[in-house]
């Protein structure tokens, strides 16, 4: 059975990649849709959709996730559902997709309610209300790959009515609720909803339950402040807080400025409260004639599917280019390679054991890439994959193998090190991909070995012929970076001198 990334790995890879907690509220209000509509016409399906599909376009490339709001809808009968699943559809090409709609039920009822979110809709997680039990939940939660959010301390001011009765053990409902999904979380794709509203619940909920994944509404419009949610529901990683924000941004003259301000304020605030996943600090080994300029460019367009939703070619690329500059991964002068030839430009991504914080944010990179496939088992490549392995394998729960370079001559005589099953898939995980000759080396001594391979994912494709030489033979290369587009990068930014892209680029085009 192959294994893809949970819901919130997957969500968790969004964030880092774009340093984004956004998420963007779809409530089409029928007053919004008049002012939206100019011609004043009474809102419709049609323009509920139309004004959705306008912020999905305006904030793409910094929404961690999308939340459309089912009742404003489903208010228009069939025109409205099916507008929502055009909704969905188009804000999963940029982001995974949380369906505000609160269900809750039993039994074949609730299984029903899963298949029209999921299947029907498809959306990749859903928020429920949490009074009908476990059973309730259990059809939303049978696939890791889907997400569920649990209504625990919500953010309106009626909440106190149910959630903050006291239990015979003194906890409060919501506290009670909060300890329950730390316990019924067992394919992690379970969350809680809890109001910023409420900074001091929100503290007590990460007390209770501090590996989930709080989502927590009530930011700007509702009174919640930003600052507060940030120190009470961060991780002690910097991560598990997703902040939808609707009203702010859709209200704006300029949703897409409304929108990048938030996240830039977001960036802010949580570096004031926490270790929040930013860039990474710089390393040792900078090199010595880069410019000392920076970028935070997004390539919005360049996109990557990944599951059913697409996140931007890492997000920040441009960042991750320049922390691999000054790491010294990456280095212009004058080197021999291994065939002897003389190149202006040398990769080496061995360097990244000495820089933690890199290799995670890289790590991060491949798990974005690796969401999208379907395999049972990393097999990392000897010996600068394996550290990178590592670091995925911790990120994305997956097991790694790896192939080595020579049987053993004792003890079991492996070929293969780790354990797996004959007709397992396993993806090949580099760091470079040149000519392709080492990755078939290794995709023999898998197969002999009775693993299916089908795909190698590396974090710099040097363009050299790998990916060719690959897909000739039936396999597909997917990278991270293209060598040309780093070279482009740190040209328009200065931070290479423009001799040294030159005579790379030059190096390149004889190859």
């Amino acid at each position: 059975m192959s294994v893809m990334a949970g819901f919130f790995t997957r969500l968790a890879a969004r964030i880092q990649a774009i340093d984004s907690p956004l998420c963007v509220g779809l409530d089409p209000h029928p007053a919004d849709l008049r002012s939206f509509d100019r011609l004043r016409t009474p809102p419709t399906a049609q323009t509920a959709r139309d004004f959705c599909l306008r912020l999905i376009e305006a904030t793409a490339d910094c929404a961690a996730a999308y939340k459309p709001n089912a009742a404003f809808f489903e208010v228009f009968g069939a025109e409205g559902w099916n507008a929502l699943a055009e909704v969905i559809a188009a804000a999963r090409e940029a982001a995974p997709v949380v369906l505000d709609a609160k269900r809750g039920d039993i039994a074949s009822t609730a299984e029903a309610y899963a298949r029209a979110v999921f299947e029907t809709l498809g959306a990749d997680a859903v928020t429920l209300n949490p009074y009908l039990g476990r059973d309730s939940l259990a059809p939303f939660l049978a696939d890791a790959q889907r997400g569920v959010f649990l209504l625990c301390k919500t953010s309106n001011p009626g909440a106190a009515d149910l959630q903050d009765l006291a239990l015979t053990d003194g906890q409060m409902v919501w506290e009670q609720v909060a300890a329950l999904a730390a316990a019924w979380n067992e394919r992690d794709n379970l969350g809680l909803v809890v109001g910023a509203t409420y900074p001091d619940a929100l503290r007590r909920v990460r007390e209770i339950a501090p590996d989930l994944w709080i989502l927590a509404p009530g930011v700007g419009a509702q009174g919640g402040e930003l600052e507060s949610a940030l120190r009470a529901g961060l991780r002690e990683d910097g991560l598990g807080l997703l902040i939808p924000v609707s009203r702010a941004i859709s209200r704006s003259d300029d949703p897409r400025r409304a929108a990048r301000e938030l996240v830039a304020e977001m960036r802010r605030e949580a570096q004031e409260a926490h270790s929040f996943p930013t860039a990474p600090p710089a390393a040792v080994g900078v090199i010595p004639d880069a410019n000392a300029s920076t970028s935070r460019g997004l390539r919005s367009s360049e996109l990557v599917r990944a599951g059913d939703w697409a996140a931007p070619l890492l997000g920040d690329t441009d960042t991750l280019a320049d922390a691999l500059l000054e790491a010294g991964c990456v280095r212009f002068g004058q080197f021999t390679l291994k065939s002897g030839l003389r190149s202006p430009i040398y990769l080496d991504l061995r360097q990244l054991i000495s820089a933690p914080a890199l290799l995670s944010q890289v790590a991060s990179a491949y798990v974005a890439r690796l969401a999208e496939l379907k395999f049972d088992r990393l097999a990392a490549l000897p010996y600068a994959a394996l550290p990178i392995g590592t670091a995925i394998s911790l990120q994305g729960g997956w097991p790694m193998i790896y192939p080595r370079k020579e049987a053993k001559e004792y003890g079991t005589a492996a070929t293969i090190e780790g354990a797996y099953a004959a007709g397992e898939r396993a993806v090949v995980i580099d760091d470079l991909a040149t000519t392709g000759g080492s990755k078939f080396e290794a995709i023999d001594k898998l197969k002999a070995a009775g693993l299916a391979v089908e795909d190698v994912v590396v974090l710099i494709d040097r363009q050299s012929g790998a990916a060719e030489a690959l897909a000739e033979a039936g396999y597909r290369l997917h990278t991270v970076f293209t060598l040309s587009e780093m070279l482009d990068h740190w040209e328009q930014t200065g931070r290479v001198p423009a001799e040294q892209i030159a005579a790379t680029r030059a190096f390149l085009e004889r190859k």
